[in-house]
């Protein structure tokens, strides 16, 4: 048990950097190849995958239980990341419902 919950927080930790990274910064200047080409476009984020690591996790429609639960996925199942907040991702199953949140503990990225 100690164990999972190390690996868990963990794989908070690590997902909780990986989308401060992803996050786009709002005080930046303009990327140089397009202030030469005068022609801007956003840059491309790349979503965050994780993987769901238990079987029967439920996945809600907010960050909390409090929240109702949506339906449930098993272990392998993938997650196109979008956001946190707290220790609950938001994102996209693969192949199935979009914007739901799960818990970090139950998942790895």
């Amino acid at each position: 048990m100690l164990l999972r919950h190390r690996t868990a927080l963990a794989s908070a930790a690590a997902l909780g950097g990986l989308l401060l990274a992803w996050a786009p910064a709002t005080a930046q200047a303009a990327p140089s190849s397009t202030a030469s080409s005068g022609v801007g476009a956003p840059a491309a984020v790349k979503d965050i995958v994780c993987t769901v690591n238990d079987n029967g996790v439920n996945y809600r429609g907010g960050p909390g239980t409090n929240y109702p639960v949506l339906g449930k996925v098993n272990k392998g199942q993938k997650i196109n990341a979008k956001g946190r907040e707290g220790s609950w991702v938001m994102g996209d199953l693969w192949g199935g419902r979009t914007g739901v949140w799960i818990h970090v503990a139950y998942l790895d990225c």
